[in-house]
């Protein structure tokens, strides 16, 4: 669709690597002059972390349905309202989800776990770009994928994205093994329900998958390394995607059906730019008021 103030959402689970992503449109955006609203979707949490452990401890037979996957557990018809006003007027309010490594924010004197308050999107921005959980959802009561101009999924092999989801929370967010993958568990009928459904609906996907055993991942391991595993690259249109430049740009990329690329995990970084740089180019040059 064109319309003034384009939305792009990059969708996953959490430690699909979604971030990664974010942060390579971040470095694309600051190349090519491009002002950027970004809104990270933890920020639409409805509870702090206290609140949601004390609302768990008293309801635990919950525990699986009140998951961050879960509607009830975030305030989706807000995050629906941001895309909203964003596509209508370039405007809109959004707040930080404090993490462990959000370093300046805690130095700050936020606490983990908590938010900051509400505030207005940046002016003037040329687009909004979206990280988090629930970019391409759509249920009976939300819809919060027909305001996205662009929508990029990202989901690695199921046991990929658990060794990822563990290293992640063990070693920059304080929890211990058994706890993240307690949290991995309780969260699968939510995974299924919510997360699996958005990858249908993606113009987009990025799925890392491993070429070393990863059989059990809830096994202490290292993640695989880049060298260690292929990026499937799957388009919902291929015919606006030129397959000839990019097999010629990237080396050992080869198609795997008519509409998916797969490419060395090293040469992903290659791959999003080539890819994600014209698909920019066409949002912002339908742009209705310039």
């Amino acid at each position: 669709m064109s319309r003034e103030y384009p939305i792009i959402a990059v969708t996953g689970s959490s430690g699909a690597g979604t971030t990664t992503i974010k942060d390579a449109f971040a470095r694309m955006f600051a190349r090519q002059n491009v002002k950027a609203a970004f809104v990270h979707g933890d920020s639409f949490h409805r509870y702090t972390r206290a609140e949601l452990e004390r609302l768990l401890a008293r309801q635990p037979e919950r525990e699986e349905s009140l998951s961050h996957f879960a509607v009830e557990a975030n305030l989706l018809d807000r995050l629906e309202s941001l895309f909203l006003e964003y596509s209508q007027a370039g405007t809109g309010s959004y707040r930080h989800y404090i993490h462990a490594e959000d370093k300046e924010l805690v130095e700050a004197g936020y606490q983990v776990g908590t938010f900051t308050p509400w505030a207005s999107l940046p002016e003037s921005t040329d687009l909004l770009l979206y990280e988090g959980l629930h970019g391409g959802l759509v249920t009976d009561d939300i819809n919060i994928a027909q305001y996205v101009d662009l929508l990029v999924g990202v989901a690695p092999s199921i046991n990929l994205e658990w060794i990822q989801k563990i290293d992640r929370d063990t070693k920059l967010r304080g929890y211990s093994q058994e706890a993240v993958i307690e949290s991995i568990q309780a969260r699968m009928g939510d995974y299924m329900r919510l997360i699996l459904p958005q990858f249908s609906r993606t113009d987009i996907n990025f799925q890392r998958v491993p070429v070393v055993d990863t059989s059990n991942p809830f096994e202490p391991r290292a993640i695989p390394t880049a060298d260690e595993s292929f990026v499937v690259i799957r388009f919902r249109d291929p015919k606006k995607i030129d397959f000839p430049y990019l097999l010629a740009m990237i080396k050992d990329s080869f198609m795997s059906r008519p509409h998916t690329l797969v490419v060395p995990g090293a040469k992903m970084p290659l791959a999003l730019e080539l890819v994600m740089l014209p698909r920019v180019q066409e949002l912002l040059d339908g742009r209705r008021f310039k």
